[in-house]
């Protein structure tokens, strides 16, 4: 019994790493060699539409509803210390720092994720990929390498307006429902610690998440099973795997930055 469970364990460790492996090998041969940019320019543009721009709705409606959430949650706890004038400062930290850059993850892994693993698994389920090799095309050149750099553009974009939205949000519970003084606001936005520093650190965390997201939704769809369930447990697979790597990276990055 303890000998299967020690087997069991290795070959699942082994797996994992083959895994990591082959999916490594996939972007650096997706990713490398001379850029053709007259080429490519066209098939970068067409996915940044539908990664990016696909994406806005979801990301500015979450946007502004999470800021009214924190809004009005912040301005519950801070009246409880006669602090409600740094309800500003409490909404853009937390939107800046932790909720921008992980919700809009969360938010671009479950929309543009899945839709790249179905993309890319059809693909290969109707033969598209083996019909690029035949003809002498290179499908990581093609298929994979625009829509990575796609989504590592997108993100940090849309997480920048995920951030600016749903500032403005809390300025709505704030001043048109809770009567705190817009210049008031205001002014504790802008007082909110080192936006500089804060504003790099939202953008690497973005830039993080993105190449994480990217890489994922890709891999998952050119490894999926060619057949209509697996193209399903591949889409399902990216979320999950996505979100989780999302979060724990957070964690990560939170500690690298802001441990000290």
């Amino acid at each position: 019994m303890l000998l299967n469970a020690l087997a069991a364990l290795g070959h699942s460790g082994i797996k994992t790493v083959r895994t990591f492996g082959r999916a490594g090998l996939m972007l650096f041969n997706a990713i490398i060699g001379k850029p053709e940019f007259r080429k490519h320019a066209p098939l970068l543009v067409r996915q940044l539409y539908n990664v990016g721009v696909l994406s806005m709705l979801i990301i500015i409606v979450s946007g502004v509803f999470i800021g009214m959430v924190l809004g009005l949650q912040g301005y519950l706890v801070l009246t409880t210390y006669s602090a409600e004038t740094s309800l500003g400062m409490l909404v853009a930290l937390s939107l800046l720092r932790e909720l921008g850059p992980v919700v809009a993850a969360l938010l671009f892994a479950g929309r543009a994720g899945s839709a790249l693993t179905a993309e890319i698994g059809l693909m290969r389920a109707t033969e598209q990929l083996s019909s690029m090799e035949m003809m002498a095309v290179d499908p990581l050149r093609r298929v994979i390498s625009p829509r990575f750099w796609a989504g590592v553009i997108s993100l940090p974009l849309l997480t920048i307006i995920f951030v600016a939205v749903g500032i403005w949000g809390g300025s709505l519970v704030g001043g048109s429902w809770k009567g705190i003084d817009a210049g008031v606001f205001w002014s504790a936005v802008q007082n909110a610690g080192d936006w500089r520093m804060d504003l790099v650190n939202c953008l690497i965390k973005s830039v993080v998440f993105a190449i994480t997201v990217t890489w994922i939704a890709l891999f998952n769809g050119y490894d999926a099973i060619p057949t209509s369930a697996g193209i399903s447990r591949a889409t399902t697979r990216t979320v999950v795997h996505a979100s989780l790597a999302v979060l724990g990276l957070d964690f990560v990055l939170t500690a690298l930055m802001f441990g000290n």
